[in-house]
């Protein structure tokens, strides 16, 4: 190798090597990294609804066996099911907040059609005594508890996150690599779609 040849590699190599410590420095690095936190938090998120949407069919059907003329709320927790199962989950949803509203508002409006199709079952003795029908309610139960843990992890995991894109100097690093803050659970919606519906009809 010639000396120039090694001149020009010793170059490049301390370059990159001073790169790597100004973007450790300026915290590029971290930004990496939480930003992949809130993408697996929000996978987890996902990965729970999808869940309880899985449980939905089994649900109405066994309602419907004993509650057939309950047409109206059968059909609204289908439909807020099929309005949710269809909104397509993007990356992109994380970091815009009119897509990551209307994600809230499907997954909320898909929580009230539950609570008023169990209010529903109560009035069939037959039904809540049917075993089918109380491991889909316990089935429902634990899911609802897990969405608002996975929700729990992904509020904390943004939180994280934009604390570290406003900070000074990293809201620097953020500006000019185009890291915005990203969206979080609301308050108003966490009221509407934190509450698992009612399943206890043992009462």
């Amino acid at each position: 190798m010639t000396n120039s040849r090694l001149l020009r590699l010793t170059r490049f190599v301390g370059g990159a090597v001073l790169a790597g410590a100004l973007l450790s420095g300026c915290g590029y690095n971290d930004f990496q990294t939480k930003d992949e936190a809130t993408k697996a938090a929000w996978s987890e998120v996902v990965n729970q609804y999808q869940r309880r949407a899985d449980l939905i069919p089994n649900l109405v059907n066994t309602v419907k066996g004993y509650a057939s003329h309950e047409s109206a709320t059968l059909e609204a927790v289908t439909r807020a099911r099929a309005q949710a199962t269809s909104f397509q989950i993007t990356p992109e949803v994380l970091n815009n907040p009119e897509a990551f509203q209307k994600f809230q508002q499907v997954q909320g409006e898909l929580s009230g059609a539950l609570s008023r199709l169990m209010m529903v079952s109560e009035k069939y003795p037959d039904l809540k005594a049917d075993t089918s029908f109380r491991d889909l309610q316990s089935q429902l139960e634990g899911t609802e508890n897990r969405i608002t843990v996975a929700r729990q992890r992904y509020i904390a995991s943004v939180q994280d996150y934009n604390v570290t894109v406003r900070q000074f100097p990293k809201n620097l690093t953020a500006m000019v690599f185009g890291y915005d803050t990203k969206p979080s659970f609301t308050v108003e919606n966490e009221k509407a779609i934190s509450t698992a519906p009612t399943v206890d009809f043992g009462k």
